[in-house]
């Protein structure tokens, strides 16, 4: 097993804790950081504008992806200029679609004809990075939620290893394993030469347990149930159950 820091691929921190952030932004491993509304919200943030401003006042050399709110396509356009105002290392989020399954290449298009760097997000087909990759001509990321893909019982590894050679004719673009499920997903991504992935801290924090002794952590998780089961007092007298 190849160690983390022989890796190829880069490691984005997905996650909207500022706390967790700053943690993540001190470790050289992590080369960038996403977020969305729905990180957002579950990590109690209420101005985003606020929010992202001080992210970036705290993360001013790596790239930090800022979702746009709107599903008008005008008015995404405008956000997204808006967003990418605030900093030259911000990729702005645009959806594959809106609400309704428009597409929204148009919208991208124009973004990138215009120098806004974007992260078209949660793509989950083959036809879709297709669309997407016709339309970048500045600096952008394809974020394809692998790890959804692997939640409908389907295997995103081939579809993934697609992408990335559909893109070897867009050097511009690069392809985002989203939505890990595990840190295996890392080297899975990493064999196939995907660009980037995103890592929630959950996950990252496992980082620790790339090539430990299995024989070890089977003898830890043994007493780790023993000693839970002596913490909380359990008994187990032979006969007690009638």
């Amino acid at each position: 097993m190849k160690s983390i820091h022989d890796l190829k691929i880069k490691i984005f921190a997905d996650g909207a804790d500022y706390d967790g952030m700053q943690e993540m932004y001190a470790n050289p491993l992590i080369k960038g950081f996403t977020t969305n509304p729905t990180l957002m919200r579950k990590a109690g943030v209420n101005d985003y504008p606020a929010f992202a401003r001080k992210v970036l006042s705290a993360i001013p050399d790596r790239p930090v992806s800022f979702e746009v709110l709107a599903d008008d396509f005008d008015e995404m356009e405008r956000q997204a200029r808006e967003l990418a105002s605030w900093g030259e290392n911000v990729y702005v989020k645009i959806p594959v679609t809106d609400t309704h399954g428009q597409s929204s290449a148009s919208v991208i298009k124009r973004l990138s004809r215009a120098g806004v760097q974007v992260n078209v997000t949660a793509i989950l087909t083959f036809e879709q990075v297709q669309q997407i990759a016709d339309c970048l001509d500045s600096p952008s990321f394809i974020s394809v939620f692998a790890g959804r893909i692997a939640d409908t019982g389907r295997d995103p590894i081939p579809m993934m290893a697609a992408s990335v050679r559909l893109l070897e004719s867009s050097p511009l673009a690069q392809l985002i394993w989203a939505s890990p499920r595990e840190l295996l997903n890392i080297y899975h991504a990493e064999e196939i030469g995907c660009h980037v992935i995103t890592v929630t801290n959950d996950i990252l924090k496992k980082l620790t347990l790339l090539g430990k002794d299995l024989n070890q952590y089977s003898l830890e998780t043994v007493r780790m149930f023993y000693g839970d089961a002596q913490r909380a007092g359990f008994t187990l007298e032979v006969g007690s159950v009638v």
